[in-house]
């Protein structure tokens, strides 16, 4: 009976919602909150009505996220003028890698964010001069460049092995 009562619960719950915000739609039909429900209207809106009513609009998060992100861009920069000696390679092969792997995503996800693919681009192309940066320097001290790489091949794998550790002790410490 307590079953039967819960599920009753559930059906009016949604039945209220339903009247409060409206029935559930797809992204494709027709009362969606960001397309307008005739091509004519849609004509008639000024730009800052259409980007306020895009998908990636202002009231969004795709807009917000991105423009956030390119304070990560801007500091990237900001690296630029610092000595080789004191940048991180872990820090900075994330960041080349984040941003190679989120560029390519915003180009998959519907909607496409533009403005989150050049953030990530731009992300990307910083970690990769960075990267180059501390690998030309360490090649200079070592004059080899064989040991160099190898050297740094360790510090990578070092890196991921302190990483995953402190991943499994995570996961077991919660389990």
């Amino acid at each position: 009976m307590s079953s039967r009562v819960g599920l009753r619960f559930f059906q009016n719950s949604r039945a209220a919602f339903r009247n409060a915000y409206g029935s559930f739609r797809r992204p494709g039909g027709q009362g969606f909150r960001f397309q307008s429900s005739d091509a004519a209207a849609a004509e008639q809106q000024s730009t800052f009505q259409r980007l306020w009513n895009s998908p990636v609009g202002v009231k969004t998060v795709h807009f917000w996220a991105p423009v956030m992100k390119w304070a990560l861009v801007i500091a990237g920069i900001s690296d630029l003028s610092r000595p080789a000696e004191k940048l991180s390679l872990t820090q900075n092969g994330a960041l080349m890698a984040t941003g190679a792997i989120w560029t390519r995503w915003c180009m998959i996800i519907t909607p496409k964010n533009y403005l989150l693919a050049a953030v990530n681009f731009f992300l990307g192309i910083v970690g990769v001069v960075q990267v180059t940066r501390i690998v030309q320097y360490r090649r200079s001290l070592d004059g080899s460049t064989t040991e160099a790489v190898k050297d740094l091949e360790k510090e990578v794998i070092d890196d991921a092995k302190a990483v995953a550790a402190t991943a499994e002790a995570a996961v077991k410490k919660s389990a």
